[in-house]
């Protein structure tokens, strides 16, 4: 008759085995490539521990500045499934994107799920819509959608998952929106009125009630004029406004050079086309939140403005 002890031992040995042989295969990740922080964000909210998440810009990185390098390209290509951000962000990345699909790589445009109809379309972008669509949580919310979507066609076993988790993001952003509205709403009438280095708080302008200027327009591509600056200058002095605004991811001298011509503070900074860096906590409002994750900057967005212009 075998010794108890040393049979429980042997079918131990052989249970973590089985484990170690197996465990690699069966806890792997889908491996996935996504252009902008803001697009990262989403893949993990909506991934999970399913997904193993590479960004390829950084924290105050400007997507519309950017050119992927041989490095970026090699790990696009190597990704299972790749999401940017869409709209003609990525301007000097479409290249890219148009090769990567004739491969056969799965590509996915996050924020072209905002339907046509919520798309701003200024007149000085060459007839593209304005892709900052961030700024209205309930815009990025559609986003949120197309990140399930894309994740559940390369991983159908997990399709379950990706939709209850982009469920739960999604009714956070409804909640964030509701704050947003309720803390605006404590700024006068008179001063909602957004002075930012570039147009990138359209979106944001529209859903919170703000008039929303931007000294360089919708795109850093090219610098802001003399004229541009003037013209801002005299509105600023015309409407007394309080404040202006540099961004994270857009050098600050026009907004510092505006703000020493008008007597108007730099108000703070707010996050444009990037998030923080991932870990990054700031104060608001009476409490604290990341602004390496999209709930958090846009918190830390709406308490600065609030904040120097109420």
């Amino acid at each position: 008759m075998q010794n108890p002890r040393i049979l429980k031992a042997w079918l131990g040995c052989v249970l973590f085995t089985l484990l170690v042989s197996t465990g690699p295969a069966a806890l792997a990740k889908m491996r996935v490539v996504a252009t902008t922080t803001l697009v990262a964000d989403l893949v993990r909210e909506v991934g999970g521990d399913r997904v193993e998440v590479a960004a390829l810009m950084g924290a105050g990185v400007d997507p519309h500045l950017y050119k992927a390098s041989a490095g970026d390209v090699a790990r696009l290509g190597a990704a299972q499934i790749v999401f940017y951000s869409g709209l003609f962000l990525e301007g000097k990345m479409e290249e890219v994107f148009k090769k990567l699909k004739m491969r056969g790589v799965a590509v996915f445009a996050a924020a072209e799920a905002v339907p046509e109809s919520d798309r701003l379309r200024p007149a000085n972008f060459e007839g593209h819509p304005d892709p900052h669509v961030w700024g209205d949580p309930r815009l990025w919310k559609r986003a949120v959608q197309a990140v399930a979507e894309g994740l559940s066609a390369k991983d159908a076993e997990g399709s379950a998952v990706y939709r209850a988790r982009a469920e739960a993001y999604g009714r956070k952003m409804d909640e964030l929106f509701t704050w947003g509205v309720s803390r605006v709403s404590q700024i006068p009438q008179t001063q909602r009125v957004l002075i930012t280095s570039h147009d990138a708080f359209n979106y944001f302008g529209r859903a919170f009630g703000f008039e929303v200027v931007g000294v360089q327009g919708i795109s850093t591509v090219t610098e802001a004029g003399l004229a541009d600056m003037t013209k801002v200058v005299d509105l600023v002095k015309a409407r007394q406004l309080k404040a202006v605004f540099v961004e994270s991811s857009v050098p600050p001298t026009t907004i510092r050079r505006i703000s020493e011509d008008t007597g108007a503070k730099v108000g703070g900074e707010l996050f444009s086309d990037a998030l923080g860096t991932p870990g990054e906590m700031r104060s608001g409002g009476g409490e604290r939140y990341d602004v390496g994750t999209y709930l958090g900057m846009l918190k830390h967005n709406i308490n600065t403005v609030v904040e120097s212009l109420r």
